[in-house]
């Protein structure tokens, strides 16, 4: 299963920032541009703790600017502070280079049934927090399947291959639950540097010190869905994505089945109907999102983002890929030369790639 593919670099909080622009801006017909627009910087807060072991993460960011190329700047030296109703508490620790706050491994633990709050102060002595969110257990997933797929060629159109990857579960009979899925897929790689050769449709590589998973996720995907008309039946056919033919090789994923709070529901509701609009000139206007934080000593003061109290239910598939129609689309070949200068370079621990085995890894 090794792939020297290197996992593309998306920058997560670009996202919900991208979507704090949307909803601010203010629709026009006419196209005038003027020099300079002035967007008050506003925090923006991505983090939720759950059910399952630490570490958790508060990612704070601030808008900037419409001026600005960069529009995710990192807020640093604040302290922040994830509580529970019971009084446990646990400041967490900022991580290099700044602006991603950590809990410890043995810190504090998300349990089903206590409401859990986030605090933050910034180093301007400027105060937030959050409501407080009850942490509900999510049901267990009961299967994960997939189907293969395979559109024949059409005039100039190539054939095209994919596998559909779909989840069954129980909702509880008590109404009033509300879901999210996620999935992540690890891919086995020794290249951990490598470097376009112009001229050659090739890469040269500098192989990974020690064992190195690269990380794909969907961070624009919004899979959510309520008990409404299924309350205490049966969750059949979720779908979950769909794995590409870039290997024969069989594809790893692991999925999460998300119990969300009705606020965190309506939050990512909200952003799903926003980013679904096609920006025709029927559209309805931006309007903002509503999340769950305020600014405690400045009442105008806008903050945008969530923090949630998640319950989490989570298991793996590993997609047979070998009897796919036609031939998988392979990204360009990587030459490792020998000897390299470094001889290795470190798999780094991030969102992109780790040296951490998958939970449910097998060779």
């Amino acid at each position: 299963m090794r792939k020297t593919t290197e996992a593309i670099r998306i920058n997560n909080g670009l996202w919900i920032n991208i979507l704090v622009i949307l909803v601010s801006a203010v629709s026009c017909i006419t196209p005038y541009q003027p020099d300079t627009i002035s967007n008050v910087s506003s925090l923006v807060v991505e983090g939720q703790i759950t059910d399952q072991p630490g570490p958790y993460t508060v990612k704070l960011t601030r808008t900037a600017d419409y001026s600005y190329k960069s529009l995710n700047l990192l807020e640093t030296g604040a302290t922040v502070t994830i509580s529970d109703n019971l009084g446990n508490k646990e400041i967490l620790k900022e991580q290099p280079p700044g602006g991603t706050y950590q809990t410890s491994v043995a810190g504090i633990r998300g349990i089903a049934g206590r409401s859990y709050k986030l605090t933050i102060q910034t180093k301007t002595g400027t105060s937030y927090e959050s409501s407080q969110e009850v942490l509900s257990a999510a049901p267990a997933i009961q299967k994960l399947y997939y189907e293969s797929n395979y559109t024949p060629p059409s005039g100039i159109a190539a054939g095209k291959q994919s596998w559909t990857v779909f989840l069954d579960s129980k909702d509880p009979d008590t109404l009033g639950n509300y879901y999210k899925w996620s999935w992540t897929h690890y891919a086995f790689t020794d290249v951990c540097r490598k470097t376009f050769v112009l001229g050659q449709n090739m890469y040269t590589g500098i192989l990974c010190c020690s064992e190195c998973w690269d990380i794909s996720r969907c961070y624009t995907c919004i899979n959510i869905n309520s008990d409404l008309n299924i309350n205490g039946k049966a969750i059949s056919r979720q779908l979950i994505t769909q794995v590409p033919f870039t290997s024969k090789s069989r594809y790893y994923i692991e999925i999460e089945q998300q119990a969300l709070s009705k606020g965190a529901y309506q939050f990512w509701k909200s952003i799903q109907q926003l980013t679904s609009t096609t920006g025709g000139l029927f559209d309805a206007a931006p309007s903002t999102v509503k999340g769950n934080l305020r600014c405690i000593n400045k009442d105008n003061e806008l903050v945008y983002g969530y923090f949630g109290a998640t319950g989490l239910s989570a298991s793996y598939l590993l997609v047979d890929r070998s009897d796919g129609q036609g031939e998988p689309t392979v990204d360009l070949p990587v030459v490792v030369p020998y000897p390299t200068n470094p001889s290795c370079v470190v798999c780094e621990n991030s969102l992109y790639r780790t040296p951490n085995k998958p939970r449910w890894w097998t060779n």
